[in-house]
């Protein structure tokens, strides 16, 4: 039986992932770049990368596929292009950066680090409405909920 790190290691050795700063500039050259939050939807409405999509990472693959109810048209066109995927550390997006990959997705990168990496770059986060995240409540938020020894 396998453990997260080891899922979360399996995928990473077939995917690219990008620091903060590479996705930073690349959006100053690419600023509609498509980026995939598959974070749950309360996280996601907390603080999210302006101009990221939502889509939960429990219905990617049909999100990503015509004929589903969870069908997202700009992520299932998007198979040529490069698409950034985002969570909160860098794990899930590691995971459904695979999954995309699997789906003949040629560019699928994930975010290395995660909002928290983004955050402590510095980098702008929004809320559902558009206003600005401060970085320190931010910071708060996406700190790890359980600590073991």
């Amino acid at each position: 039986m396998k453990t997260f790190d080891q899922l979360v290691a399996d995928a990473t050795a077939g995917i690219e992932e990008w620091m903060p700063w590479d996705l930073q500039s690349a959006l100053e050259q690419q600023p509609n770049l498509l980026m995939i939050d598959v974070r749950e939807a309360d996280e996601f409405q907390s603080m999210h990368i302006k101009g990221s999509l939502h889509i939960p990472r429990g219905v990617l693959e049909a999100a990503s596929e015509y004929g589903f109810d969870e069908t997202e048209p700009r992520l299932a066109d998007a198979r040529a292009e490069q698409v950034i995927v985002i969570c909160r550390s860098g794990r899930r997006s590691c995971l459904a950066a695979d999954s995309l990959k699997q789906l003949g997705f040629e560019q699928a990168i994930s975010l290395k680090t995660g909002l928290r990496g983004w955050n402590d770059a510095d980098a702008e986060l929004v809320d559902q409405e558009q206003n600005l995240v401060d970085g320190d409540v931010a910071e708060v938020y996406l700190s790890p909920k359980v600590v073991t020894a």
